[in-house]
């Protein structure tokens, strides 16, 4: 099943803000609401995704795809989280088809192409691009490399297919790691995809 290219227009701007004095971690200084949800750094990953209001389609997905446990284990992880908005744009019947049995690896694939061993805030992240020259080269643990950049002050990704995506929410903290949402799904190569 072939994916398309999805470069969405106009790049928001990170929820941090990382001008002026440096930020202490999000566990330390506050707690972020993604979907309606408190993300509370006491629960995991799969905990506090489960509440959100805005990442029903991706827990399902993560369920479907047998990694529950794994994204509950210690970790530490961060996760690219696409909202429901984010799978919406996807061609009509790929999400049904992803859900399938007969897809679970290929599903498996995709959602750990959107996870990134350690937990990089948003400082971090940002930081480690720029000292890259600008474009550093992520591998997740899926395995293959995503591409993080600037854009007029928010962290976009780059697949492997060339879709781009943008975090819209930064760091949520976990007890096993960050969230960062974002508004595209990050696709492998379509080999890689196809097995």
């Amino acid at each position: 099943m072939g994916l398309a290219v999805f470069a969405l227009g106009g790049a928001p701007a990170l929820a941090d803000n990382h001008q002026g004095e440096a930020a202490a971690p999000a566990a330390e200084t506050e707690v972020v609401t993604i979907g309606g949800a408190e993300m509370l750094p006491t629960r995991n990953i799969v905990e506090n995704a489960s509440n959100s209001a805005d990442h029903t389609t991706l827990v399902a997905a993560v369920v479907q795809a047998e990694l529950a446990e794994t994204l509950s284990g210690p970790g530490p992880f961060t996760v690219f989280a696409p909202t429901n908005e984010a799978f919406g744009l996807l061609p009509a019947g790929t999400v049904d088809a992803l859900m399938q049995d007969a897809a679970r690896a290929q599903l498996a694939q995709i959602l750990t192409y959107h996870v990134v061993p350690g937990a990089l805030d948003a400082e971090t992240l940002t930081s480690r691009i720029e000292a890259a020259g600008g474009e550093l080269t992520l591998t997740t643990v899926e395995g293959s490399p995503l591409v993080a950049t600037m854009d007029n002050g928010a962290v976009a990704l780059r697949d492997e297919i060339g879709g781009i995506s943008y975090v819209t929410q930064a760091d949520a903290a976990q007890l096993n790691g960050i969230i960062h949402v974002i508004n595209g799904i990050l696709v492998p190569e379509p080999e890689a995809a196809a097995d």
